[in-house]
């Protein structure tokens, strides 16, 4: 993490616990009528009339999951809640409340957590969340951030819905945060050489947000809502359409045609593949991080979404015994296979 010298340090010992608890939550509103009781308390007190409601959690560690070298805290605090909420909105459902839980070695001051807290309080502002608790503790491995969404959902979507015949439709485009993650580690290696060489990054203005700021697609849930269309399937892209896919045929038990030349790609993605000499599909394939929306839906529904800019019918479902296949440019059938971020650094 580069840090300016001349930048005020506040020790975190000097506020203790409970101290920095209330200073990081200070600015914290609530908006959510089912927020009976927010920060302050043993727990926080949550009141749906409605019913169902939809948890989730996911824990963000650096070194594994994020590098400070080159994430400003302010982004990772927006990204951490992004994460949470686009778990949510996978499952046809509203986020209304969060908790936010961090592990912080000594080599972090006060005001590096004023810029954490300053992206999750911006990331809760956009998305009417409430932010209800969550906990802070030592750590000697860097920064541990843990957050929990929670939302109201009264027809929720599982990811073991999908039916032959049905189509399969992806919100957005894909494969940008994992080339704006490539171009981010590219400059991280010239700075190493060369600390005085400010990078250009003009070109890769849209890849590099995909990765440090992506955004949940809270809008896809209300269009969905507004065509009258209720996806049979659905998940987050979190790990890359192949793994994401493969969750949704292994869990309703059905087979798939994913069409190559229907995956939508970003101009920039293209580009951006072509300079590093990775093929594009693999990085939509596998990539990652991208959080946009993966789902299936009724032939029915199809004129509903029909030259809708924000979706793309990128296949079908098949039956089972017909297997889970990509069909390329040239026609032919590949079996599609889960590779993720791990295998690019093999």
């Amino acid at each position: 993490m580069i840090e300016d010298k001349n930048q005020q340090r506040t020790q975190l010992s000097d506020l203790g616990e409970f101290g920095l608890i209330d200073h990081l939550t200070k600015n914290f509103e609530i908006n959510h009528k089912s927020t009976v009781k927010g920060i302050g308390d043993d727990a926080a007190v949550l009141n749906f009339k409605k019913g169902k409601i939809v948890v989730t959690t996911d824990l963000l560690v650096e070194g594994v999951h994020f590098d400070l070298s080159y994430m400003p805290l302010k982004h990772l605090g927006y990204k951490a809640v992004m994460v949470n909420l686009s778990d949510v909105y996978a499952m046809h459902a509203e986020a209304s409340q969060i908790t936010v839980s961090i592990a912080v070695s000594n080599r972090f001051p006060l005001e590096a957590l004023e810029e954490l807290y300053a992206g999750i309080e911006t990331a809760a502002k956009i998305y009417n969340i409430d932010v209800v608790g969550g906990d802070t503790t030592s750590s000697n491995k860097g920064l541990l951030i843990s957050v929990t969404a929670i939302g109201e959902v009264e027809n929720e979507v599982y990811r073991n819905g999908a039916k032959p015949n049905d189509l399969i439709v992806v919100s957005g485009d894909l494969g940008g945060a994992y080339m704006g993650l490539q171009v981010l580690e590219r400059e991280k290696e010239v700075f190493k050489v060369n600390p005085n060489n400010q990078p250009d990054l003009d070109a890769y203005t849209y890849i590099i947000e995909r990765q440090l700021k992506p955004e949940a697609r809270k809008d896809i849930i209300k269009l969905l809502k507004e065509l009258e269309v209720k996806p049979t399937a659905m998940i987050d892209i979190s790990d890359g359409l192949s793994s994401e896919l493969m969750h949704i045929c292994t869990q309703s038990k059905v087979g798939c045609d994913l069409y190559e030349n229907k995956i939508p790609l970003d101009p920039q993605v293209i580009a951006t593949c072509e300079e590093f000499d990775i093929d594009s599909t693999t990085v939509a394939l596998n990539g990652g991080e991208d959080y946009e929306l993966l789902f299936t839906i009724s032939q029915e529904d199809f004129p509903k979404i029909k030259a809708n800019p924000h979706f793309s019918v990128i296949g079908y479902i098949t039956e089972e015994s017909a297997g889970m296949h990509l069909v390329t440019r040239a026609e032919t059938k590949i079996p599609i296979k889960a590779q993720g971020w791990k295998n690019f650094n093999d």
